[in-house]
């Protein structure tokens, strides 16, 4: 199965590839350059950008759809059709990630640790 639920959250599983791109390290490389990635929460999507065999790409805009009232399941449920309707032409997948989300969220997790933990 391409997508999976671990805890509630929804989760992308991430292509083979493990390491995060270059300019999502730039933006935060003192947590980021060390991470390994298998599973990536619908929440932390922004777009995906998936390219065909025949040189079509399309942009699809996560953050938008979840602007507009679209639930995690929702999005998820509509991936993983995509994906398994269109998965022998699809040559590349690429996910874009809300940085700001999760540096914000990584913070706010943080300061909640240290504070209990004093």
């Amino acid at each position: 199965m391409f997508l999976q639920n671990v805890k509630q959250r929804r989760k992308l599983k991430v292509p083979k590839k493990s390491g995060l791109p270059k300019e999502v390290i730039d933006h935060w490389p003192e947590v980021l350059e060390d991470i390994d990635v298998k599973v990536v929460p619908i929440e932390y999507l922004y777009s995906i950008r998936v390219q065909f065999e025949d040189g079509k790409q399309w942009e699809i805009d996560v953050n938008k759809t979840k602007k507009q009232g679209g639930s995690s399941l929702d999005i998820e449920e509509t991936l993983e059709e995509m994906f398994t309707e269109y998965e022998d032409y699809i040559v590349n997948v690429d996910f874009r990630l809300d940085t700001d989300k999760i540096k914000e969220d990584i913070q706010k997790r943080t300061r909640y640790f240290l504070k209990k933990n004093k």
